[in-house]
Protein backbone atom coordinates (compact mmCIF):
# COMPACT_ATOMS: atom_id res chain seq x y z
CA UNK A 1 0.00 0.00 0.00
CA UNK A 2 1.34 3.33 -0.66
CA UNK A 3 0.32 6.19 1.96
CA UNK A 4 0.86 9.69 1.72
CA UNK A 5 0.66 10.83 5.88
CA UNK A 6 -0.36 14.33 5.83
CA UNK A 7 1.88 15.76 3.40
CA UNK A 8 2.40 19.44 3.21
CA UNK A 9 4.09 20.78 0.34
CA UNK A 10 5.66 23.70 -0.87
CA UNK A 11 7.68 25.78 -3.60
CA UNK A 12 7.23 29.48 -3.01
CA UNK A 13 4.38 30.28 -2.97
CA UNK A 14 2.99 27.15 -4.28
CA UNK A 15 1.33 24.62 -1.20
CA UNK A 16 -0.18 21.06 -2.04
CA UNK A 17 -1.38 18.61 0.98
CA UNK A 18 -1.89 14.95 0.69
CA UNK A 19 -3.01 12.91 2.98
CA UNK A 20 -4.80 9.19 1.77
CA UNK A 21 -3.43 6.12 1.00
CA UNK A 22 -4.10 3.17 -2.34
CA UNK A 23 -4.27 -0.19 -2.38
CA UNK A 24 -1.69 -2.31 -3.49
CA UNK A 25 -1.95 -3.48 -7.11
CA UNK A 26 -4.18 -0.42 -7.98
CA UNK A 27 -4.36 1.97 -10.71
CA UNK A 28 -5.29 5.60 -10.30
CA UNK A 29 -5.64 8.50 -12.34
CA UNK A 30 -4.18 11.84 -11.02
CA UNK A 31 -6.04 14.35 -12.99
CA UNK A 32 -7.18 18.15 -12.37
CA UNK A 33 -5.87 22.02 -13.82
CA UNK A 34 -2.77 22.78 -14.76
CA UNK A 35 -0.23 23.74 -12.61
CA UNK A 36 -2.57 22.31 -9.43
CA UNK A 37 0.44 19.89 -8.87
CA UNK A 38 -0.29 16.97 -10.55
CA UNK A 39 3.70 16.17 -11.54
CA UNK A 40 5.14 17.73 -8.48
CA UNK A 41 3.12 15.18 -6.51
CA UNK A 42 4.27 12.26 -8.25
CA UNK A 43 7.82 13.62 -7.81
CA UNK A 44 7.67 13.71 -4.31
CA UNK A 45 6.26 10.08 -3.88
CA UNK A 46 9.42 9.41 -5.86
CA UNK A 47 12.08 11.56 -4.33
CA UNK A 48 13.10 14.05 -6.80
CA UNK A 49 11.19 17.27 -4.93
CA UNK A 50 10.68 16.52 -0.86
CA UNK A 51 7.78 17.64 1.37
CA UNK A 52 7.96 20.22 4.09
CA UNK A 53 5.87 18.12 5.99
CA UNK A 54 4.51 14.58 6.58
CA UNK A 55 5.53 11.20 5.05
CA UNK A 56 5.42 9.00 2.11
CA UNK A 57 4.86 5.47 2.61
CA UNK A 58 5.44 2.01 0.78
CA UNK A 59 4.09 -1.27 2.59
CA UNK A 60 4.29 0.61 6.34
CA UNK A 61 7.83 1.95 5.66
CA UNK A 62 8.96 5.19 5.64
CA UNK A 63 10.76 6.20 2.67
CA UNK A 64 10.46 9.97 2.98
CA UNK A 65 13.99 10.57 3.16
CA UNK A 66 15.10 7.81 0.70
CA UNK A 67 16.71 8.81 -2.52
CA UNK A 68 14.78 8.11 -5.93
CA UNK A 69 17.24 5.53 -6.76
CA UNK A 70 16.43 3.45 -3.80
CA UNK A 71 12.54 3.57 -3.57
CA UNK A 72 10.59 0.84 -4.51
CA UNK A 73 9.18 2.68 -8.03
CA UNK A 74 9.98 3.57 -11.58
CA UNK A 75 9.30 6.53 -13.56
CA UNK A 76 8.07 7.09 -16.98
CA UNK A 77 8.63 10.96 -18.17
CA UNK A 78 6.38 12.42 -21.06
CA UNK A 79 9.90 13.03 -23.10
CA UNK A 80 10.41 9.12 -22.36
CA UNK A 81 13.98 10.19 -20.75
CA UNK A 82 16.12 8.14 -23.83
CA UNK A 83 19.99 8.47 -24.08
CA UNK A 84 20.89 9.28 -28.05
CA UNK A 85 23.62 7.79 -28.04
CA UNK A 86 22.82 4.32 -26.50
CA UNK A 87 20.95 2.10 -28.40
CA UNK A 88 17.28 0.63 -27.62
CA UNK A 89 18.88 -2.23 -25.78
CA UNK A 90 21.07 -0.29 -23.77
CA UNK A 91 18.44 1.98 -22.42
CA UNK A 92 16.30 -1.01 -21.47
CA UNK A 93 19.80 -2.23 -19.98
CA UNK A 94 19.81 1.14 -17.77
CA UNK A 95 16.70 -0.18 -15.72
CA UNK A 96 18.97 -3.11 -14.75
CA UNK A 97 22.18 -1.57 -14.16
CA UNK A 98 22.99 1.60 -14.84
CA UNK A 99 26.62 0.59 -15.14
CA UNK A 100 25.61 -1.23 -18.73
CA UNK A 101 27.40 -4.71 -17.28
CA UNK A 102 25.03 -7.01 -17.94
CA UNK A 103 24.57 -10.44 -17.27
CA UNK A 104 23.44 -13.17 -19.77
CA UNK A 105 20.54 -13.04 -17.79
CA UNK A 106 19.98 -9.54 -17.64
CA UNK A 107 20.42 -9.32 -21.13
CA UNK A 108 17.72 -12.25 -21.68
CA UNK A 109 15.60 -9.54 -19.34
CA UNK A 110 16.12 -6.63 -21.73
CA UNK A 111 15.05 -9.75 -24.92
CA UNK A 112 12.27 -10.15 -23.44
CA UNK A 113 10.65 -6.72 -22.57
CA UNK A 114 11.44 -6.08 -25.63
CA UNK A 115 9.50 -8.39 -27.17
CA UNK A 116 6.87 -7.94 -24.46
CA UNK A 117 6.55 -4.02 -25.55
CA UNK A 118 6.24 -5.22 -29.61
CA UNK A 119 10.10 -3.86 -30.15
CA UNK A 120 12.04 -7.33 -31.02
CA UNK A 121 14.47 -6.89 -33.92
CA UNK A 122 15.16 -3.46 -32.92
CA UNK A 123 17.49 -3.71 -30.45
CA UNK A 124 20.39 -2.25 -32.16
CA UNK A 125 18.59 0.97 -33.28
CA UNK A 126 19.59 4.65 -31.90
CA UNK A 127 16.20 6.87 -30.27
CA UNK A 128 16.89 8.77 -33.20
CA UNK A 129 15.81 5.96 -35.45
CA UNK A 130 12.47 5.04 -34.00
CA UNK A 131 9.09 6.61 -33.77
CA UNK A 132 7.71 8.36 -31.22
CA UNK A 133 5.45 5.48 -30.05
CA UNK A 134 8.43 3.17 -30.13
CA UNK A 135 10.30 5.11 -27.81
CA UNK A 136 7.84 5.32 -25.71
CA UNK A 137 7.73 1.63 -26.03
CA UNK A 138 11.62 1.08 -25.38
CA UNK A 139 10.61 3.54 -22.09
CA UNK A 140 8.11 1.04 -21.14
CA UNK A 141 10.23 -1.60 -21.32
CA UNK A 142 12.89 -0.06 -18.91
CA UNK A 143 9.87 0.12 -16.37
CA UNK A 144 9.23 -3.56 -16.97
CA UNK A 145 13.09 -4.69 -16.36
CA UNK A 146 12.86 -2.56 -13.33
CA UNK A 147 9.92 -5.41 -11.76
CA UNK A 148 9.39 -2.21 -9.41
CA UNK A 149 5.64 -2.96 -7.50
CA UNK A 150 5.05 1.53 -8.11
CA UNK A 151 4.84 2.68 -11.17
CA UNK A 152 4.62 6.37 -11.98
CA UNK A 153 3.74 7.60 -15.18
CA UNK A 154 3.65 11.78 -16.10
CA UNK A 155 1.94 12.19 -18.99
CA UNK A 156 4.49 10.22 -21.08
CA UNK A 157 1.58 9.68 -24.10
CA UNK A 158 0.16 13.03 -24.22
CA UNK A 159 2.40 13.88 -27.48
CA UNK A 160 0.80 10.82 -29.17
CA UNK A 161 -2.02 10.43 -31.62
CA UNK A 162 -5.13 9.14 -30.20
CA UNK A 163 -5.08 5.60 -31.51
CA UNK A 164 -1.15 5.09 -30.45
CA UNK A 165 -1.81 6.82 -27.14
CA UNK A 166 -5.26 4.34 -26.42
CA UNK A 167 -2.52 1.59 -27.26
CA UNK A 168 0.01 2.41 -25.19
CA UNK A 169 -2.14 2.87 -22.40
CA UNK A 170 -3.63 -0.66 -23.08
CA UNK A 171 -0.25 -2.17 -22.75
CA UNK A 172 0.65 -0.24 -20.10
CA UNK A 173 -2.49 -1.41 -18.14
CA UNK A 174 -1.62 -4.97 -18.76
CA UNK A 175 1.93 -4.93 -17.72
CA UNK A 176 0.88 -3.28 -14.42
CA UNK A 177 -2.14 -6.31 -14.23
CA UNK A 178 0.80 -9.21 -15.06
CA UNK A 179 3.06 -8.02 -12.28
CA UNK A 180 0.55 -6.76 -9.70
CA UNK A 181 1.95 -3.16 -9.97
CA UNK A 182 0.38 0.07 -8.04
CA UNK A 183 -0.05 2.54 -10.90
CA UNK A 184 -0.11 6.40 -10.49
CA UNK A 185 -0.78 8.16 -14.42
CA UNK A 186 -0.97 11.80 -14.47
CA UNK A 187 -3.22 12.85 -17.16
CA UNK A 188 -4.90 15.79 -18.54
CA UNK A 189 -7.40 13.94 -20.61
CA UNK A 190 -10.41 12.20 -18.58
CA UNK A 191 -10.70 9.90 -21.39
CA UNK A 192 -7.01 7.94 -20.26
CA UNK A 193 -9.23 7.69 -17.25
CA UNK A 194 -12.29 5.75 -18.43
CA UNK A 195 -10.37 3.76 -20.29
CA UNK A 196 -7.63 2.39 -17.63
CA UNK A 197 -8.29 3.61 -14.40
CA UNK A 198 -10.61 2.71 -11.53
CA UNK A 199 -9.84 5.07 -9.36
CA UNK A 200 -9.66 8.89 -9.71
CA UNK A 201 -6.97 11.50 -7.65
CA UNK A 202 -8.28 14.92 -8.49
CA UNK A 203 -5.64 17.61 -7.79
CA UNK A 204 -7.21 21.29 -7.44
CA UNK A 205 -7.21 23.72 -5.17
CA UNK A 206 -4.24 22.97 -3.04
CA UNK A 207 -5.35 19.45 -2.48
CA UNK A 208 -5.07 16.08 -3.41
CA UNK A 209 -8.07 14.31 -2.81
CA UNK A 210 -8.50 10.57 -1.62
CA UNK A 211 -8.72 8.28 -4.99
CA UNK A 212 -12.22 8.21 -5.51
CA UNK A 213 -13.92 5.48 -8.32
CA UNK A 214 -13.48 6.73 -11.76
CA UNK A 215 -16.89 6.75 -13.41
CA UNK A 216 -19.29 7.67 -10.93
CA UNK A 217 -16.47 10.83 -10.43
CA UNK A 218 -16.55 11.95 -14.32
CA UNK A 219 -20.00 11.28 -14.81
CA UNK A 220 -21.12 13.49 -11.96
CA UNK A 221 -18.29 14.97 -11.02
CA UNK A 222 -17.41 18.05 -8.16
CA UNK A 223 -17.38 21.55 -9.04
CA UNK A 224 -13.98 22.07 -8.86
CA UNK A 225 -13.41 19.24 -11.44
CA UNK A 226 -16.56 20.25 -13.41
CA UNK A 227 -14.86 23.65 -13.98
CA UNK A 228 -11.67 21.91 -15.19
CA UNK A 229 -13.38 19.19 -17.94
CA UNK A 230 -15.73 22.20 -18.84
CA UNK A 231 -19.02 20.69 -17.77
Amino acid sequence: MLTLEQLDIRQDTFELRADFALATGAIAAVIGPSGAGKSTLLNVIAGFFAPVDGRVLWMGQDITALPPAQRPLAMLFQDNNLFPHLTVAQNVGLGIRPDLRLSSQDQTRVAQALTRVGLSGLEGRKPSALSGGQQGRVALARVLVQRCPLILLDEPFAALGPALKNEMLDLVAALAAETGATLLMVSHDPADARRIAPLVIIVADGVALPPQPTLPLLDNPPPALAAYLGV
